[in-house]
């Protein structure tokens, strides 16, 4: 129960006290963890990994650039980038150690040692400084901070002028039948399957609220450019079950 003058957020269809949401995400991701990776492949039919290649088809990493991929868990986007990209590097940053911990374990990571840092941070208050990096991504992670809005202040903040913020992150489908069966599909197959794999249904019941919760493309679009972003675009991936907006600090 929250206090008359406390702030509070969502946590799926809860209401809960604004801080105690990061607790929350962090007991859900720490539980997750080890078959984060699994889940995500079956879930998504393997279709998450052809949205992360369209991320990276979109954002063109170049030689040399320095990126942070902020709630990047395992490390899929940052593995994705550095193949992409010769002498680039990247740090992961996540606030659930034992998503890192999982992430270090992949033979990618071997592989990519020496120009992958891993940092756990919350995406509210990074721990770097100013201008820091070329490219701020964000995958699947931006629906679960607090406050996304201080998140997107944080990404411009870090980012060098000149840089880019790409999200990619779950949304709503246009078409209202379409959007019907795609919820029907995720309340009633995805927590059966958590449980089941996971052994843990209420954590996927609450990754599927999030997604519900989460701000429509044109209204979170309107968000990066409240945080000093130019030339903000957006991109539907399967007819809107996800999308990735694009941002530059100009």
């Amino acid at each position: 129960m929250t206090g008359e003058n406390e702030k509070t957020t969502h946590f799926g269809f809860r209401e809960v006290a604004e801080g105690e949401k990061a607790g929350m995400v962090h007991g859900v991701f720490s539980r997750v963890a080890s078959k984060y990776d699994l889940m995500n492949d079956l879930m998504s039919g393997g279709v998450h990994r052809l949205w992360k290649d369209a991320m990276m088809d979109w954002l063109a990493p170049r030689p040399g650039q320095r990126l942070l991929d902020v709630a990047g868990g395992t490390g899929d986007v940052s593995f994705r980038f550095l193949k992409r990209a010769p002498g680039a590097s990247a740090v992961v940053c996540d606030m659930t150690e034992s998503m890192l911990i999982e992430g270090r374990k992949r033979a990618d990571a071997g592989n990519l040692a020496d120009r992958l840092g891993w940092v756990v941070g919350d995406a509210m208050a990074l721990p770097f400084e100013d201008n820091s990096f070329d490219v701020y991504t964000i995958s699947f992670g931006i629906r679960n901070v607090t406050r996304i809005q201080d998140a997107l202040n944080e990404a411009y903040r870090v980012l060098r002028p000149g840089g880019r913020l790409m999200v990619l992150e779950f949304s709503q489908i246009p078409n209202d039948l379409m959007q019907k069966v795609y919820d029907l599909y995720s309340f009633n197959v995805i927590p059966v399957m958590g449980q089941i794999v996971a052994g843990d249904r209420d954590s996927y019941q609450y990754l599927v609220e999030s997604i519900r919760k989460f701000p429509d493309q044109e209204t979170f679009a309107t968000m990066i450019r409240k945080a000093g972003f130019g030339q903000v675009k957006y991109r539907n991936l399967t007819m809107g079950v996800a999308a990735l907006h694009s941002g530059w600090k100009i």
